[in-house]
């Protein structure tokens, strides 16, 4: 035996022997530690296994209740226990239908009827934190939600003991905070950007993370956890949006360390001679090397336990992340700025201005450059409206390519398509200047009726955001094919009370920055938002009041209230000025 496994072990006999009511926790490192040459890393996570005990028929009905929700977090693992705390009748039939509840860790058992009778009810209040879906989508709760009240009824035994009768306020397992953080892991998978099915992607090779959160298990090790789920195909939030290289049935075998390198075997059916290998590659490399599992190590990937090619291996190098380049996110490329309706490009000083009438000073607003940086969008002055397009070259001309007196800020997909939202008719519409195609409708249904403010499609091409009033952001998704595209799988991703979204700007397709400011406008925040499960950040207050933001990747520029200066937030976590221009945005191409 090891001496990480013996270590569990004696800690395992140390925590049972001295258990109380409800559970026992064991830390533990997984059950397949790697401690191995090459690269160093382990294929697990670290983490506290929940050993649940039954009840004692001493217990009083509050301790009973407590058992039951520690028995409800470590269920997953041990399913054994918890029908001891219910009565014969409704062991039977209890199930954990629903999605796994998690809640504050501050938790008060009350008695909701007389105590020491033979039926009796307790109440268990706290505060909601969030809920686990099926497809494992973790779903924040609102800020404002209120307590979260759950009934528990307990008759007694024949032997006088308490055991549940019945639960109302969910159907699901109830776990709390520290029960999340002990079992559970944010992950991110990736897919390929375009539909299901590996004959219809986009041309342009680029992947769209998709975050879960994944329960830790005790029978293998995190990596081949990851693997399995990156198998079983993406969220609701990505269904129809989002495409792999793996078929279902395809299943994966074990994921092992072996000398220098990582060994991934999989089984199922998969073609070795017409599967797209390089998206193969890359959907396992960044699943893996982005949750920490054998980075600097190459992956050599198994079909049943054998090549994976039958003459030779299929061999993932360890630099791929370098080699290609999978995502959009490139922090060197230019950054824009308008001074007078004019483009410039932003450096140190002042910049040159473009090529063409997009140089030359206007009354056209919301610029917008596209992904090449030949093509710039812009709404009509007030008064014309419009969306209207010019190339940037010598001979360009502003051209209208969308009538509408409402219209929102222009926004280019990676594709060439233009998006705008008509608020007049309540509609969205993409058109394709280089190909020559004008407006078309684009279904929507999940934002019939709302009051879209502004609408924004990510660098991935795939992920689309809107604001609802001034109150609300929603984040979705294009599904369909190229020629049939719809908007839909939108989620609510965040909501302000007493205050007021004033501006959006993807950071990439995983992060959303999102301009908050009081209703009173005198407090500002800037808040980087993770569209997968809502995780925020609140970056530093410039000190001064912003219109807008935009970003790439990891660099952020904001232009002041007045639309006189451009702001970088810099390496020191401190706003910076970059230049003073007269009535400014600035924005990057895409985004």
């Amino acid at each position: 035996m090891t001496r990480s496994r013996r270590l569990v072990a004696a800690l395992a006999a140390l925590t049972l022997a001295s258990t109380g009511t409800g559970c026992a926790v064991i830390p533990v490192g997984g059950p397949f530690p790697m401690e191995e040459a090459g690269g160093g890393d382990e294929l697990t996570r670290p983490f506290q296994r929940m050993i649940a005990v039954r009840p004692r028929d001493d217990w009083d009905p509050r301790q009973v209740v407590a058992g039951l929700q520690a028995a409800m977090a470590a269920y997953a693992d041990d399913p054994s226990v918890l029908p001891h705390y219910l009565t014969p009748e409704t062991a039977k039939t209890w199930k954990p239908d629903g999605p796994v509840i998690v809640i504050g860790n501050s938790l008060k058992y009350e008695y909701d009827s007389k105590a020491g009778g033979s039926e009796v009810v307790i109440k268990l209040v706290g505060p909601p934190v969030a809920r686990i879906e099926a497809d494992d989508t973790y779903v924040p709760a609102a800020a404002d939600a209120p307590d979260m009240q759950v009934f528990f009824t307990l008759v007694k035994n024949q032997q006088g003991a308490y055991r549940v009768k019945s639960v109302t306020g969910t159907t699901g397992l109830l776990l709390t905070e520290d029960d999340l953080t002990r079992a559970y892991r944010p992950t991110n998978l990736y897919f390929l950007a375009g539909p299901p099915g590996t004959d219809r992607l986009l041309p342009d090779r680029r992947l769209v993370v998709d975050r879960v959160w994944l329960r830790v298990k005790p029978t293998e090790n995190f990596a081949q956890t990851i693997v399995r789920r990156l198998l079983e195909g993406p969220s609701r939030a990505l269904h129809g949006a989002v495409g792999s290289v793996f078929p279902q049935g395809t299943s994966v075998r074990s994921v092992r360390s072996a000398e220098e390198r990582v060994v991934v075997d999989l089984s199922g059916p998969l073609d070795p001679e017409g599967v797209f290998a390089d998206g193969l590659q890359a959907q396992l490399k960044f699943s893996l090397n982005d949750n920490q599992m054998a980075n600097g190590r190459p992956i050599e990937v198994q079909l049943d336990g054998e090549p994976f090619y039958s003459s030779e291996s299929l061999v993932v190098p360890a630099n791929l992340r370098e080699s290609e380049d999978w995502f959009d996110n490139n922090n060197a490329r230019p950054a824009y700025f308008t001074s007078k309706g004019a483009i410039y490009t932003l450096s140190d000083g002042a910049g040159n201005a473009v090529q063409g009438p997009a140089g030359q000073p206007g009354e056209f607003r919301d610029m917008a450059m596209s992904g090449a940086a030949d093509l710039v969008a812009a709404r009509g002055k007030e008064g014309t409206g419009g969306i209207w397009v010019t190339r940037v070259a010598p001979d360009g001309q502003w051209e209208q390519w969308v009538q509408g007196a409402d219209l929102t800020a222009p926004s280019w997909r990676r594709d060439g398509t233009l998006w705008t939202y008509d608020r007049a008719n309540d509609t969205v519409l993409r058109c394709h200047p280089s190909a020559g195609r004008g407006p078309e409708r684009v279904a929507a249904p999940g934002l019939d009726g709302l009051d879209v403010t502004s609408l924004r499609v990510a660098r991935d091409g795939v992920r689309v955001a809107v604001t609802i009033g001034e109150t609300e952001v929603r984040v979705g998704a294009i599904t369909g094919g190229a020629g049939s595209p719809m908007l839909g799988n939108f989620h609510t991703l965040t909501t302000v009370a007493n205050e007021k979204i004033r501006d959006i700007a993807w950071q990439d397709g995983e992060r959303l920055l999102v301009l908050v400011e009081s209703k009173d406008e005198k407090v500002q925040s800037v808040r980087e938002i993770n569209v997968g499960d809502g995780a925020t950040k609140q970056l530093p207050s410039p000190g001064r009041r912003l219109r807008g933001i935009t970003a790439l990747g990891e660099r952020i520029l904001a232009a002041t209230d007045q639309g006189n200066e451009v702001l970088e937030f810099g390496d020191k976590q401190t706003w910076v000025s970059k230049v003073a221009a007269e009535d400014t945005r600035p924005f990057f191409q895409l985004g």
